[in-house]
């Protein structure tokens, strides 16, 4: 199949098959005439990749597991090794947006949002304190 069908039965844009085809995460075959021609297999690792960076593993880490779910003798272990840094990396994440949404909150509660030019979050973000800190 060529790269729009192979692009419709992913869910991914031809753009990014390409991309990956070009960092060697997906290998089509060639037809005589020089296109792409994907088979079932390189619709499921496309279809793999897809769920794979949704979930929010990067592109190395998509390269490992794709290895382990083509490696028979892989341990389930190393695969949740994977997951399990994948979810502390998002802890972290969300700790640091709540971080911003509280600071967020203080200035725009300490902000009057009316005619006056005075605005506490503008001089927070030149670096000027808050006069209650």
């Amino acid at each position: 199949m060529n790269i729009g069908q192979a692009a419709d039965r992913s869910g991914l844009p031809a753009k990014t098959i390409r991309y990956y085809e070009e960092i060697e995460l997906v290998r089509p075959s060639r037809a005589d005439n020089g296109y792409r021609d994907y088979c079932e297999e390189d619709i499921h690792r496309l279809c793999f990749l897809q769920r794979s960076r949704s979930l929010g593993f990067t592109i190395e880490e998509c390269r490992v597991l794709l290895s382990l779910y083509n490696d028979e003798q892989r341990a389930s272990a190393d695969v949740k090794v994977i997951a399990k840094k994948k979810i502390a990396l998002i802890e972290q994440k969300i700790k640091e947006l709540n971080s911003l949404k509280s600071t967020l909150s203080v200035l725009i509660d300490n902000c009057h949002g009316d005619h006056r030019p005075d605005c506490p979050i503008l001089d927070d973000l030149a670096g000027k304190r808050l006069a209650s800190d």
